[in-house]
Formats: C-alpha cells, structure tokens, sequence
C-alpha cells in the first residue's frame, strides 16, 4: 500500500485557506465601494466578523492583504483574457478576441476594475499610474504585444512595430472603461465593436 503523502508542516490548512479567501473577498468589497484609503484593517475584520488580531494572524499588514486581493484580481482578469485567447487559431482573430475580452471581463467584473483603478492608479478611476513607466498590468502589454508579432511571422498581420501598436490598443480599451466607469450609461456593446474596428484597422494586412 502507498503511504498517504502528507501535506508540508507550514502549508495552510483547509480552514486557513477559507479564512483567507473570506479576507480577499471582504477587501475586494470594500475597496470597490469605500475606496482603498477607507478600507482599514478594521473595516475588513468588521466585514469579516473577526477580530482585528484574527486578521493579522493570516495577513501581516494592510499593505499584505490588499496586495494579495490585488493580485487575486488581475490572476483571474488574465486567465480570462488568456483563456479566450487561446482558443482562436487564426491570428486575426485572436487579437479580436484580446479586445473582446478585455473588455468583457471589465464589463462583467465592475467590482474588480474598481480594485484594480484603486491601487494602481493615483486619480481614482482615470489613468495615470502611480508609478508611471514602471508598471505593466499583470505583463498585459507584453502579451499583446507578443501576440502581434506572432501573427506578423505567421504573415497575417502587417507590418508595424509591435509594442507601439500595443500601447494604442491597450490605451484605447483603458480610455474606454475609464469612461465607463465615470459613465457606466455608455454602450459598452458598441464600444467594443468599435475597438476590434479599430484594431483591425491598424494591424490586418493592406493591399
């Protein structure tokens, strides 16, 4: 008979792992409605229903807990993307497939986006980074970007520099939900077919 393999001394158990994922789930609440400056530790263990010291006991600090929320968010934001991208085999159409989901999972996940401007944006909502230049979301602009230059060598995409192109698309779906977020009566249906035109536009092959 096999021994059963045992679990590593300092992983958390099922009960650990649960009392996080409430935590991530609390933040993500508050954040999304209070805003980051608002959601304390105490407001977290009052949403949770625990005490203070119960919070840290899984989280060492504000900072530790937000950050895992935060990265929580953009995980699930990627495989998403990621995801739907996989499934197309046609260059074209993967990209058309990157816009549409970039935009999808934001219109789907309003709480998540809320997260995400929180943190990583110092106008709330609009779209300077706090530290700009020096951030790129969950590796977004390189995924794009390395999707559009594997559809350049498979030939069915023009020729363009590829991360500048990146940033125009990216910077045009951000433009679009950061004035959705403002504006949420803003067709975001339209708005996305207007975006893979755009994207057509700049990346498929000319006569």
């Amino acid at each position: 008979m096999t021994p059963r393999r045992r679990a590593a001394p300092d992983a958390p158990t099922f009960t650990e792992r649960a009392r996080r994922q409430q935590l991530i789930d609390c933040t993500i609440d508050l954040i999304s409605t209070r805003g980051y400056p608002a959601t304390s530790l105490s407001a977290i263990a009052e949403r949770a229903g625990l005490s203070k010291a119960a919070v840290l006991y899984h989280f060492s600090s504000k900072d530790n807990l937000t950050a895992a929320a935060l990265t929580q968010v953009l995980e699930e934001f990627s495989a998403h993307v990621g995801e739907r991208v996989a499934r197309e085999t046609n260059p074209r159409d993967a990209v058309v497939a990157y816009v549409r989901a970039m935009i999808g999972y934001q219109q789907a996940h309003r709480r998540q986006v809320r997260v995400i401007t929180e943190m990583l944006l110092d106008d709330h909502g609009g779209t300077r980074l706090k530290t700009p230049g020096s951030h790129d979301t969950h590796g977004r602009l390189q995924a794009l970007t390395d999707l559009l230059m594997e559809g350049q060598k498979a030939g069915a995409l023009r020729e363009f520099h590829p991360q500048t192109v990146a940033l125009a698309i990216g910077g045009a779906i951000d433009g679009v939900i950061a004035h959705w977020l403002v504006h949420p009566d803003l067709d975001l249906d339209a708005a996305a077919a207007e975006l893979v035109t755009f994207t057509l536009n700049a990346i498929e092959l000319r006569d």
